[in-house]
Formats: structure tokens, sequence, C-alpha cells
């Protein structure tokens, strides 16, 4: 429906014609008192009670009045609701601006990308038509808001396309997964971790199958000891592929993901009214052409790209650097989103939703402005300091030499923190974590812990693969017989069934074992099983190595806190880039 068709005046943004009848529940459209109204057409009489009145027809009260329900009678009012003496029905009060503006949008923006957008049918199809889908088979999930944590990757690709981005190089190029983030949202909803991938972070890429144009699935062979950013764009690789490779690489499963290029920063952030960002110093830097005195500044379209994209003007001049001032823009822009002076104006509401849609390729689990909203509800929810930015821990590639051209994942930390996002653990304090963190069920886990432990020559254990890596549990026995004396261990091959986590099931006469066993493998309370009734004569324990279990000699538990010297931003706070 176009909304000019409707007669609305010339000066009046679209977005602030459609507002919400609190009497019914729906969306319908405001025109200016003093506005030409339009004239029925031929399927609709000027008696229709949902045409608009005329400005003549306003004026007798100084308002338009909301029209009624069709179908409804003339003199009667929904149930509980008494007419007054003119047979008209009483108002309530009007909702606040904000409220209106967030009944308005369906959802809060909960991260940079992610825009809920509702009301009426027009506005619900043209954000629609602004889409892209792509299908990742089953790389991704297929509810747009999966039960327990979820992770959705957002990819800020490099492909030039769009008005004004020829300029920036490599035109021809069909792009790569330039700037990554890994967005982990916790199971009770209280808090994310937003993790930066670095793109020159050396890594192997799955084979990934890809839908074609015709419909049939080709699979691109994987890559050993590749730059993370090839798995998007080279050789036909689509988002799914850079999925698959963050899967490979972290152990979490990626729900969806969300990809955008150049114009959708600088989009965004005129939707916004501007970004602030601080400066340490001033900034002249001629590549990117950003020019920036020190302090605070507020950037937008152009300016804001070059913001996120220079790396001659902070750090060291390393992508790791750059990852640090792309994390400051992205937490100033939720906290503009979040403010009154965005929730509050209709107008902005629009643009952002407007731009956000355009610019945005998503995976066809929330491949719509519904399953969109459904998942910017959930995200929009955290409080700001909740969300906490973190970058991939890395160091020099070692097969490079003093070249340090490229990075690898830091082999004690990189896993550490891979392991607190698999165990859903918070890099902020949370209180309703710390409350739960005190529950029984968390005191009877710890307690299995405490007590005597056996000796590593008298523990029995039979290892079973039940979902970790191929070769694992033979890989386990060598580690616990060769390094650890753990001489009685046994390799039982593939489990029955896949297990969602490692687990070590042992009888109440070996718990003594279990302990020391979970002393060298680095397992939690939670991973310890007793079971009812005591072993006999030399049965052996069972552990069941699952999908966090990555190697021997890395511990199986997520860390309490974070590894030390990890970078980590809270998304409430302003940092001003050195």
């Amino acid at each position: 429906m176009d909304a000019q068709s409707r007669g609305r005046a010339d000066e009046v943004d679209p977005a602030d014609q459609w507002v919400l009848n609190p009497e019914t529940g729906t969306y319908e459209l405001r025109l200016s008192p003093s506005g030409t109204q339009s004239k029925p057409g031929p399927n609709r009489s000027s008696a229709d009670p949902t045409s608009t009145r005329t400005a003549e027809q306003s004026g007798r009260s100084g308002r338009r009045e909301v029209p009624g329900q069709r179908n409804r009678r003339a003199g009667k009012s929904p149930a509980g609701e008494a007419p007054d003496a003119q047979g008209r029905r009483k108002r309530k009060p009007k909702a606040t601006r904000k409220k209106k503006a967030l009944l308005w949008t369906g959802g809060v923006m909960g991260f940079v990308l992610v825009v809920g957008a509702g009301g009426a049918y027009w506005l619900y199809q043209h954000f629609n038509d602004n889409l892209n889908t792509v299908d990742v088979g089953d790389a991704g999930s297929k509810s747009s808001v999966p039960d327990g944590a979820f992770n959705v990757l957002v990819i800020g690709t490099d492909k030039r396309t769009g008005k004004g981005n020829e300029g920036y190089g490599d035109a021809g190029s069909e792009g790569h997964a330039d700037t990554n983030i890994l967005f982990h949202v916790s199971a009770d909803r209280t808090n994310a971790t937003a993790m930066s991938i670095p793109r020159d972070m050396v890594t192997d890429i799955p084979a990934c199958p890809t839908k074609q144009p015709d419909g049939t699935t080709k699979t691109i062979p994987g890559t050993k000891n590749a730059r993370f950013n090839t798995s998007l764009g080279q050789e036909g690789r689509d988002p799914g592929c850079t999925m698959r490779t963050v899967k490979q690489l972290t152990g979490l499963t990626v729900d969806h993901f969300m990809m955008a290029d150049f114009n959708a920063v600088k989009e965004l952030s005129t939707a916004v009214g501007g970004v602030k960002v601080c400066l340490a110093k001033p900034v002249d830097d001629p590549k990117s052409h950003l020019k920036l005195p020190a302090g605070q500044s507020v950037v937008k379209g152009e300016q804001a790209l070059a913001f996120v994209r220079t790396r001659h003007s902070f750090g060291n001049e390393s992508d790791l650097d750059r990852i640090k001032q792309q994390q400051q823009f992205i937490g100033s822009m939720i906290r503009q989103m979040k403010s009154d002076d965005t929730l509050g104006s209709p107008t902005k509401m629009y643009g952002l939703a407007d731009a956000a849609t355009k610019a945005l390729t998503v995976d066809s689990g929330i491949g719509s402005i519904k399953k969109l909203t459904d998942l910017a509800q959930v995200i929009g929810k955290i409080d700001a300091k909740n969300i906490t930015f973190a970058t991939l821990p890395v160091i020099d590639n070692p097969a490079e030499g003093k070249k340090h051209i490229t990075v690898v994942p830091d082999p004690t930390k990189a896993e550490a923190l891979f392991a607190m996002m698999r165990a859903d653990t918070s890099l902020t304090e949370v209180k309703k974590k710390e409350a739960d963190a005190k529950s029984s069920a968390a005191a009877e886990e710890a307690a299995r812990l405490n007590g005597p432990r056996s000796k590593a020559s008298e523990v029995r254990v039979t290892v079973l693969n039940g979902g970790a890596v191929a070769g694992s549990a033979g890989d386990m026995v060598t580690w616990l017989q060769n390094q650890q004396g753990v001489l009685k261990s046994s390799n039982g091959s593939n489990a029955p069934q896949k297990v969602p986590a490692t687990v070590l099931a042992y009888a109440p006469n070996q718990a003594d074992q279990a302990r020391k066993l979970a002393d060298l493998l680095g397992l939690s309370g939670a991973a310890l099983k007793p079971g009812t009734k005591d072993a006999v004569g030399k049965e052996p324990m069972v552990l069941t190595l699952g999908p966090d279990f990555k190697q021997a000699g890395t511990p199986v538990a997520a860390p309490a806190k974070a590894p030390e010297g990890i970078q980590k931003v809270e998304a409430d706070k302003s940092v001003c880039a050195k």
C-alpha cells in the first residue's frame, strides 16, 4: 500500500502516519486534521468504517477520532465498556510517545544489524522485501530463537557493492569475511558475549555443501591452514561455510548469520543520527580519509565507514587494533539505538529499520520480518552493561618466523574462552548467574569433587567417543597411560549414542577414582555422574567424550573467569581509541 495514495502531505514522514489504536490493537493511518482526504475508491463506500474522516468532521472536536472496527453495531462497545451519553466509547489514556514507538517497531534493535519492524501491512511488506536470504542447509537452525543459549554470526563483507564504494579498491572481488563477530546469547537471556574473530587468523576451513542457483548442492573442498576471511566468497563459499568454520574452530553451533557490506555502516550510522566515538589523539589518515580531532566526535556515513576501516590510525596498525575501534563503534551504536532519542522517534526507527533490512543478508531461518523481530525482541532486552565484547586470543603464526603477517589461536587462552561460551558462562557479573551458582544443584555438583583421591595407577576407566572428533578416545588413552600414569585405561571406541557434553559415570565405591580422574582431565562436578550400585571386582568407570572435548591435556570444564590478558570491554562503556 502506498502512503502517498492515501493523501498524506509531502512533509509528513510515512512512519509518523501509522499509529497504534490502543482501543482496537490495530495500526491505522493518521492524517493531518487540515490535510485533504482520499476519496472513496470504487470498492470502498463513504460509509466504510475503515475510511478516514474528512477535515470538516474532525474539526468539530478539534481532533480526528479513530474509526471503529468493522461490523460493530452503532452505539455498542466492546465487552466491559459502556458508551457515554453520546453513544461513544470512552477513550483510554494515550500511550506515551516512547511507548508508541516501541509498539510501532514491534521489537527494539538488539544488535547492530537486528531490527524488529511491525505495524501496517505496507510497512511489513516493504521491510520484508528488503531482506536478502541464503539457504545454508544444515549449517543453521530452523528456529528463529532456539531454546537455550544460541549464537548469531555477524559478518561484515568487504565486497565493494553499493553507491560510492567502488573507490575502495578490489572492486571485482567476491568479498571476504572481513569483520566477524560471534554473538552468544545466554540461555537465561540476561547476558551476551560478542567475540570478534580476526580475519587474518589461520585455521582449517571444512568442506562446505553450498546451494547453487539451480537448486542443486555443490560441496566445496576444505582447505588446511587458510586465512579465516577466505571462508566466505572464495571458491564459491557462502556464509554457511563461514558458520561451519566457526563451529569447527570453537565447538559452538552457529544458529544464524547476518551479513552486510560497507553500506550498512554508512546507512545505519546515518539513520540513528550519528554515532559517538572517542579518540585519545587527533587522526588524519589519508588512506581511509579519516580526519577527526582528539576527544569525542559524532560520525556517520562515509566518516563512520572510515572510522571502522582505518588500520593506520591506532595502536600498532594491525587488524587486532582495528577490531578494538570496531568494538567501540558497535558498542556506541547499541547505546544510541537504545536511547530515548532513537526509541522516541518513529522517524528514526523507520529509517533504521529501512536501512538495516536493505543492508542485510540473512539465513532462511530468520529470513522474514516476523522471524527477525522474534530474534530482535530477545536480544533487545539484554542490558548493554551485560554485553561484553571480546577478541579471540591469538599469537603470531609460528610458521612465519619473524614475518608476523598472520596469527593463530592461542592454544591455551582461546580454548578457555571457547569453553566458557560453550558452558554459557558470562564474561560479566550478572546477579541471576550468581544466584544460580549458589543453588542446591550447583552445590551438589561441587560436593562431588570434595573428598580423597586415588593414585593414578589405581584408576580404572574405559574411554568412549560420544561426539568428539574421530580418534579422540584413542588419543585420550595414549595420553592417560604415557603422561599421567593411568595404566588401567582402555579404548572402548564409539559410545552407543552421542552425548551433549563429556561425562564420567562411576559407582559409589569408585568416587575416589572419579575425583582423581576429574583432576587430571579438568572435569567439573556437573560432568561426574554417580551410579546407585557399587562396582563389582575390577569393573572400570566409563568416560564418554562429548563435543566439548578438544584434545588430551586441555581442561574439559570451562573456567569460572576469563583468561588473564584477554581483550574485552562492556558495551555500556565508552573507550577512547589510542
